[in-house]
């Protein structure tokens, strides 16, 4: 690069008029002085990246018509004297630092006909003077800082033929006054914050080839004059909040080559006329409400490449004449509701590239041959249909040597297809939920062999797994099959390997720790014996998820867990492990979930863990636990635990005061929400979605929640030692949904600020000691819809009213001094009085102690969640054609809508 030289270009002559140093690779500090040269017309330092620039006070003798300083270093803020360059016709300072707001005095340029200010860190509002500038013909102010209101004097550039404010924070509605803009040929405002009715003068803007209005929040009915615009090419509203049918003028677009309208809120039939669009060769009407039948006037569309009409509400069959399109590339209908066969005429659609017909109700035998013309194609989805293949499918001769990703899932299938064979570019195979049964074939061990990075097999009848030689594979999921044996070692870049739900047995070998990038081991759901592997401690410092729940593993839990432990998920339940607990747990300090459940662990509750600072879960029930749980008030322990199940033990004392008023993600959930909505979340490391599964106990009986909402707090005490009263402080925790303190030996009253638990769904306090009277702010919880007080020492009337008059004999049998409703024992006048609450009851101690657990009744908005599932799931999303990978162990159901606006994920056109 060659330094700018202060002393040649102070002595170029005043005469200059015309100075181009553009991509010379200038750079240093810019002379001042260079601006005031009196016959300076025209002025290009273009594409001097490190040239320092800043610009100097012009006054009225200046007279340049040309500035291009785009992509400098142009800095500081545009003065307010650029207002006096009155003959200035061209500026450019695009791509440069200027900051700043936009001066009144740039309306003072009224030669200038090209102002081109993208990608600077400008800010401000659009002032009015901008209507000043009539002979302007190209406006691009976008991917700035700029914000307020587009001004109404925007109507008075009657010149104007391209106005940009893309990726601005321009807000507000869009004036009328843009109709007058007849001139205008581009017109982009994506990703603004203009709102509003689009205004029916749009179609004033006959001249309009591109209009591209793509994630704003504009709304409401698209006018009918959108029709006027016949000399449009491209029309973008995706993302965006417009709604109603689309109108049937729409179809005089004959000039349109791109239309673009999902993830909107468009509803109705999609109109006939669409069908006049001839030149059209993209058209997207994905992620809306659109329903009936697909219009076989699309047939005319004859030029079009890519056709999206995925995640709508279409109805019948899929007309043959829609698949007869011969230059068509991409072609996406899943998730509507269509019926009917697969069209034979799909076999015409030679340069298909990418076919997704995935979750409709699809239905009868695929003909083997329906895929063999389509050679081109690459991404191919029918999954969760009620389709079939049958046994000629299998033995087809021909291959699909470009396909890279193939889901078949729920498709009725009972072998790997064929036309897999010699595929060496396969990537992604999803073939769960089917029918296949034995062993994978041995041509499969070629498929993909140095491609293949996820491979589903779950939720099959497969037995034998003799090889994985796939190197590169990183999500492998052999869950819910019934494979015997040794547990098989995955590729070794496997990061994600889900085996659970098998006949594996045997010890687990060492050498799954050679899988150095493992995330996610999940072997849950087996007949392993034996010790944990040692070496899962260092292990730990790359796994996030562990899961060895219900099989026969013995011995202590290891005692290795490395410093930089990741594991957020640690699950060892049901199994026959024995104490003690080793202390280097406290390594993983991002763990969010630790089930220890269901085991031998005789020992002492572990205080100690209440310094991991992300416990959200910790469960400890059924083991040989002792002791009493009272401690100090450690302020900082358990302030974000919402589920804690202790119960099945043998824990003393009274319950932990202290731990209780620390338990603040119990008093406000709402506060603790992720940016999912369940537990999990988003890795914001790997971009990653999972979620936990937790086992409850509904009404005795045990079910898996396939999702723990990230506001579900839950507290069981059932069937230990605890004695001494319930303190008061258990009112604080207004989040709670289930409390179950029964089976103990607790006395005295039940807190009258219970009645403050608004979200409790269920509450059981059956076979204590309790007495007194029920409280009647227990009248407040209208959220109760399960409740057992049986087996105390309660007496007095029984709360009439709200959830009380819903509850049966059953939640009050045992007390002999309870009358009124339900019972058939009526209330005296001379009904016992209710004694006053205990010293216990009005002070909250920090010497008690608390058990936890889960059993629950989840009735009202959780009872549709109650589902078996394994692990949970995990999600990556990528732009199609990429892929959605989901590890749900148990019946998929249809996917959402797409959110709208910061959720999207824009789609890759093939």
């Amino acid at each position: 690069m060659s330094s700018v030289n202060s002393n040649v270009l102070m002595n170029i002559s005043s005469s200059l008029s015309s100075l181009s140093l553009g991509g010379c690779g200038l750079q240093g500090k810019f002379p001042k002085d260079i601006f005031q040269l009196p016959n300076l017309k025209l002025l290009n330092l273009e594409g001097n990246w490190e040239l320092n620039i800043y610009l100097p006070k012009f006054n009225h003798s200046n007279h340049p018509q040309l500035l291009d300083l785009r992509g400098t270093s142009l800095s500081g803020a545009l003065p307010n004297s650029i207002g006096n360059l009155v003959s200035l016709k061209d500026l450019d300072l695009s791509f440069t630092k200027l900051s700043g707001v936009l001066p009144k005095s740039i309306g003072n340029l009224v030669s200038l006909k090209y102002l081109d200010l993208r990608s600077t860190p400008l800010s401000g509002a659009l002032p009015n003077s901008i209507g000043n500038l009539v002979s302007l013909k190209h406006l691009d102010l976008s991917t700035t800082s700029l914000f307020g209101a587009l001004p109404n004097s925007i109507g008075n550039l009657v010149s104007l033929e391209i106005l940009s404010l893309s990726f601005t924070n321009i807000s507000g509605a869009l004036p009328n006054s843009i109709g007058n803009l007849v001139s205008l040929e581009i017109l982009a405002l994506s990703f603004t914050n203009i709102s509003g009715a689009l205004p029916n003068s749009i179609g004033n803007l006959v001249s309009l080839r591109y209009l591209v209005l793509s994630g704003t929040s504009l709304s409401g009915a698209l006018p009918t004059s959108i029709g006027n615009l016949v000399s449009l090419k491209v029309l973008d509203l995706s993302s965006t909040n417009f709604s109603g049918a689309l109108p049937n003028s729409i179809g005089n677009l004959v000039s349109l080559e791109e239309l673009s309208l999902e993830e909107c809120n468009f509803s109705g039939i999609i109109p006939r006329s669409l069908g006049n669009l001839s030149q059209l060769n993209y058209l997207s009407l994905s992620n809306n409400y659109f329903s009936g039948q697909i219009p076989s006037s699309l047939t005319n569309l004859t030029h079009l490449e890519f056709l999206d009409i995925s995640h709508n509400q279409l109805q019948d069959s899929i007309p043959n004449e829609v698949t007869t399109f011969p230059n068509l590339i991409t072609l996406d209908l899943s998730f509507n509701f269509l019926n009917g066969t697969l069209p034979s005429s799909i076999s015409q659609l030679v340069n298909l590239t990418l076919l997704d017909l995935s979750s409709n109700n699809l239905s009868g035998i695929v003909e083997s041959v329906l895929f063999s013309k389509l050679q081109n194609l690459q991404y191919l989805a029918l999954s969760y249909n009620n389709i079939y293949f049958d046994s000629n499918h299998t033995s087809a001769n021909y291959t699909l040597p470009s396909l890279y990703f193939l889901d078949l899932s729920s498709c009725d299938v009972n072998q790997f297809p064929q036309f897999l064979r010699g595929s060496k570019v396969l990537e992604y195979l999803d073939v769960s939920n089917n029918r296949i049964s034995g062993k994978i074939p041995k041509f499969m061990w070629d498929v993909g062999k140095d491609s293949l990075f996820y491979l589903n097999l779950s939720h099959n009848s497969m037995t034998e797994l003799e090889q994985l030689p796939w190197r590169k594979i990183i999500i492998l999921d052999l869950s819910f099959n019934l494979v015997q044996g040794n547990l098989p070692i995955p590729p070794l870049n496997t990061s994600i390997f889900l085996i659970s739900n098998n006949n594996l047995s045997g010890e687990i070998s060492d050498l799954i720790c050679n899988v150095s990038y493992l995330e996610v081991l999940d072997m849950s759901h087996n007949n392993f014996n034996g010790i944990i592997p040692h070496c899962f401690g260092e292990l730990s410092k790359r796994l996030w998820i562990l899961n060895l729940r219900m099989n026969k593993l013995h011995g202590t839990i290891p005692s290795t867990f490395a410093r930089g432990c990741r594991l957020k998920n640690l699950n060892l339940n049901a199994n026959q492990l024995e104490g003690p607990l080793t202390r280097s747990i406290l390594n993983c300090g991002s763990l969010q979930v630790l089930d220890l459940g269901n085991n031998k662990i005789n020992a002492t509750f572990p205080h100690w863990l209440g310094t991991l600072q992300e416990l959200k879960v910790l469960v400890m029930k059924s083991n040989q636990m002792h002791g009493s749980i009272n401690s100090k008030r450690h302020m900082h322990y358990f302030g974000k635990l919402q589920i804690l199940d202790l119960s099945n033990n043998s824990f003393t004392g009274q319950l932990p005061t202290g731990y209780i008023e620390n338990f603040k993600a119990m008093m406000n959930a709402e506060e603790n929400r992720d940016v999912m909505p369940y537990m999990g979340g988003l890795d914001k490391e790997t971009n990653n979605f999972y979620t936990y599964s937790v086992y409850l106990i509904e009404k005795g009986q045990e079910v898996e929640l396939m999702k723990i909402f990230a506001t579900l707090t839950i507290i069981d005490l059932s069937n230990n030692k605890f004695e001494g009263e319930i303190p008061r402080v258990i009112g604080k925790l207004r989040s709670v949904i289930g409390l179950n303190f029964s089976h103990n030996h607790l006395i005295g009253h039940i807190p009258p600020s219970f009645g403050n638990l608004i979200n409790l769904e269920w509450l059981d306090l059956s076979s204590n000691k309790l007495d007194g009277k029920i409280p009647e702010q227990l009248l407040n919880l209208t959220m109760l819809s399960s409740l057992n007080l049986s087996k105390n020492k309660l007496v007095g009337r029984i709360p009439e009213g709200k959830q009380f008059n819903t509850f049966e004999n059953n939640s009050y049998e045992g007390n002999d001094g309870l009358c009124g409703f339900p019972l058939s024992r009526n209330c005296s006048s001379n009904e016992v009085q209710q004694p006053p609450p205990s010293k216990l009851q009005e002070e909250d101690h920090s010497k008690s102690g608390i058990r936890f657990g889960w059993k629950v009744v989840l009735i009202g908005y959780m009872s549709g969640f109650m589902f078996g599932v394994g692990m949970g799931y995990v999600v990556f999303q990528t732009g199609k054609p990429k892929w959605i990978v989901s590890f749900v162990e148990a019946k998929h159901h249809r996917r959402p809508k797409k959110s709208n606006k910061t959720t999207r994920t824009s789609r890759t056109r093939s």
